[in-house]
């Protein structure tokens, strides 16, 4: 799974490898969060369900890689 690659196309200038929480550190806002599940499910040819979609699965990318496993079967 390379969700650095996706998060960059969604945030180029985003440095995602060292931040533990993309919201906080301003590298995601909530329009950029919306982008970055269809990215995602796009990506993965999967369906991220709406009750999923809350802050705390997109804070850095080990929670993303968490979601994606529920999602993919890890």
């Amino acid at each position: 799974m390379d969700i650095l690659k996706v998060l960059a196309r969604i945030n180029q200038d985003g440095d995602f490898e060292h931040s533990d929480d993309f919201l906080e550190d301003g590298l995601l806002d909530s329009f950029e969060v919306v982008d970055l599940v269809t990215e995602l499910e796009e990506e993965f040819s999967i369906e991220i369900s709406g009750a999923d979609i809350i802050p705390e699965n997109f804070k850095n990318v080990k929670t993303i890689t968490k979601l994606l496993e529920k999602y993919i079967g890890g």
